[in-house]
């Protein structure tokens, strides 16, 4: 397939542009704060007047049975991320449940509208390319703050260019359709998070920060954390 030479090529280049920066900074550490902190408050603005009030819009007026069908067509589409660094990651077990979930969500689920899978005992993974290089021992490096992408860090960061290649979107010519979904992607996403707000005290930027990094190193060692932040 087109996308798998495009994602070979990338995961090489993108693992030797990495190693030596990431290898200069402790994960945990913030050195950028002065920086990432008007970035933050920039992505905050923007989500507190735009992006968050369209998400109450799209939760209020979408069913709720076609806004979880809607959210689980986009997270079939993601499985196919999660295959692709499972395998990079020689993980045979979960690339197999991967391929499954994809097999039956497709077919039975009608493109991804029905969660078939999970149904059936096949439970979702969630891997990226920036796991990918962790579980490998690329440290995360400093932590960023990304311009409407949010958080994130130095080997995180450019590895989502790396997982673009597995999603749809570089393979739609149709401009108009590929801005649509990925514009009704975007507002899933954040609809699908307006309730984990309650859960934010304090500082709202160190408490993103902090979550973050926690979470991403969760992941990253599937869940063996020995030491918290």
């Amino acid at each position: 397939m087109r996308w798998s030479n495009h994602f070979a090529q990338l995961c090489v280049c993108a693992s030797v542009l990495l190693v030596p920066f990431v290898a200069q900074a402790a994960s945990e550490d913030d050195p950028w704060e002065s920086i990432n902190r008007p970035i933050y408050k920039f992505n905050d603005v923007l989500d507190t007047y735009a992006l968050k009030p369209l998400a109450q819009g799209y939760e209020f007026v979408t069913p709720q049975f076609l806004e979880d069908g809607i959210h689980n067509m986009f997270r079939n589409v993601g499985d196919v991320t999660n295959l692709a660094n499972n395998i990079l990651q020689a993980k045979p077990a979960a690339a197999g449940v991967d391929t499954a979930r994809i097999l039956f969500n497709t077919t039975f689920g009608l493109l991804g509208f029905f969660d078939v899978g999970t149904k059936m005992g096949l439970q979702r993974s969630d891997e990226d390319f920036g796991q990918t290089l962790g579980y490998w021992g690329v440290g995360s490096g400093p932590y960023v703050m990304l311009p409407l992408l949010g958080p994130s860090t130095l080997r995180d960061a450019p590895s989502k260019i790396v997982d673009g290649y597995t999603g749809p979107y570089p393979y739609i010519n149709d401009v108009p359709v590929r801005n649509s979904i990925f514009g009704l992607n975007i507002v899933d996403t954040r609809a699908s998070l307006l309730s984990a707000e309650k859960l934010i005290n304090g500082d709202k930027y160190i408490f993103i920060r902090n979550a973050y990094l926690q979470n991403r190193e969760f992941k990253v060692k599937d869940g063996h954390v020995e030491d918290d932040f």
